[in-house]
């Protein structure tokens, strides 16, 4: 199977490679952020919790997430899964170690997207105008990507130790960037 953790700060284009990355290998896609999005918009009760747990720009407990992602991995039918925005600290990556090895799998790699900070503030202000989504907002952008960096960049250290990580510059022409990370997948898999 060809699993890939898509990795990157809020902003960094980790949904826009994704779509290219899904098509081309057949993948299922597992974005926390749709997933818990689509919670609240059933306004369901745990959709209410997530719901002001991301306006105020804070990160959503491992345990609601890792539920949901344990029943993606055990119904996946296509040749992998890419999961973008998890794991998001090292106790999520270690639970998705064990997750896929349970279901007799791994992770080939976690591609991560480098985008100056700046460049991070400036697209998400520019989503907000288009998306309308709540969590976009100067304030909230800037304690997200606090988060980011406090709670969720030890993710790459971690993967890094065991020969997984792989940074791609995700600043610039979006074909261009697809074309870097769709090069280094491909290396990851022929090394296999």
């Amino acid at each position: 199977m060809i699993n890939i953790a898509l990795f990157g700060a809020p902003g960094a284009g980790k949904g826009t490679q994704s779509q290219m990355l899904v098509e081309k290998y057949d993948l299922s896609y597992v974005s926390t952020g749709d997933m818990l999005r689509k919670e609240i918009a059933e306004g369901t009760e745990l959709g209410k919790r997530i719901k002001s747990i991301m306006d105020a720009g804070e990160l959503v407990s491992d345990e609601i997430v890792v539920e949901i992602i344990e029943k993606i991995i055990a119904t996946n039918t296509r040749k992998g899964i890419l999961f973008d925005g998890f794991p998001r600290n090292v106790a999520q990556a270690e639970t998705l170690e064990n997750l896929l090895k349970n279901h007799g799998t791994e992770l080939l790699c976690m591609v991560s997207l480098d985008v100056p900070r700046e460049e991070l503030i400036r697209r998400m202000l520019e989503r907000a105008k288009v998306s309308g989504r709540s969590d976009d907002n100067e304030e909230t952008i800037k304690n997200r990507l606090h988060e980011y960096e406090s709670k969720t960049l030890p993710v790459a250290d971690y993967y890094k130790g065991k020969g997984l990580y792989v940074e791609i510059n995700g600043y610039g022409d979006i074909q261009e960037i697809s074309n870097n990370i769709m090069a280094a997948i491909d290396a990851k898999i022929a090394a296999k």
